[in-house]
């Protein structure tokens, strides 16, 4: 809060009962939920640090995703490199 206050960057939260106004940390913490905390039991802190970090690298380095062609965010990575950034990128003269 401290640091957003310092950077003139108002915090804005969702209303009450209105996750939609937030659907993708709604969708992560889901899947979160659903994928990690579920699955695992947790004998202490260390442990817990240990299997959410597995999971991290898990979700966002070999976890297909199918908004970006059933690939996963290195495969999309490297190809967007390779493609010299797509279309995103623009050509001058």
């Amino acid at each position: 809060m401290n640091w957003a206050y310092k950077n003139n960057i108002a915090i804005e939260y969702i209303q009450p009962g209105k996750p939609v106004q937030n659907a993708f940390i709604e969708s992560f913490n889901s899947r979160f939920r659903d994928e990690c905390l579920n699955e695992e039991l947790f004998l202490d802190l260390a442990d817990a640090k240990k299997k959410i970090e597995k999971w991290r690298k898990y979700y966002n380095e070999e976890r297909p995703r199918s908004s970006i062609g059933a690939k996963t965010p290195n495969a999309f990575e490297e190809e967007f490199e390779i493609n010299d950034a797509g279309p995103l990128k623009k050509k001058v003269g």
